[in-house]
């Protein structure tokens, strides 16, 4: 069995991965990794990566069709990653599929937590950077990652603890593929 997890940046996705990969004993693919491991196979760090990345779309695309390719050579593993749920549907690669989202000021609160910063800016950050992709994401593949429809399950995280996130998503995979 295949599972995506897939949501905006601050809405739990990576933490409910894990667990969902623990609960299951899978395999976890972090997408957020592959693209580490591109800019270190071109000696690059990540920020000069990134930049490089807004300005060639190739970067975006390899990085989706290595995540493609690792899900289509693996089963019973739990991806993680903006686009992951949708692309992997887009692809017809038998997924199950789960977003996983927050309102955007718990988002904000979230990563400015965690990194340290204020939430208004982080907010305006979060807002910049998922515009950005929206606008990539449907040039490349006429794919809206945040489309409810897309998804086999849609979970808002704003008041769930991560625990129960991972305990419905895995339910519900398995009710799917029963």
């Amino acid at each position: 069995m295949r599972l995506a997890i897939s949501g905006p940046p601050g809405s739990g996705k990576t933490t409910v991965c894990s667990l969902v990969a623990e609960k299951l004993g899978y395999k976890v693919v972090l997408v957020g990794q592959v693209f580490r491991q591109m800019a270190l196979e071109r000696k690059m760090d990540l920020v000069a990566f990134g930049k490089l990345a807004e300005e060639d779309e190739t970067i975006d695309r390899e990085l989706d069709d290595r995540m493609v390719t690792i899900a289509k050579e693996s089963g019973d593993i739990v991806i993680e990653g903006r686009l992951a749920g949708a692309l992997l549907k887009n692809m017809k690669v038998p997924v199950f599929a789960a977003y996983i989202d927050a309102s955007e000021k718990v988002r904000a609160q979230r990563i400015a937590q965690r990194e340290q910063k204020d939430p208004e800016t982080v907010l305006r950050e979060i807002q910049a950077r998922e515009r950005s992709e929206r606008k990539r994401y449907m040039a490349y593949y006429g794919i809206d990652p945040s489309d409810r429809q897309l998804y086999d399950l849609w979970i808002d995280s704003s008041e769930l603890p991560p625990d129960n996130i991972a305990d419905i998503i895995v339910h519900e995979a398995r009710r799917k593929n029963a």
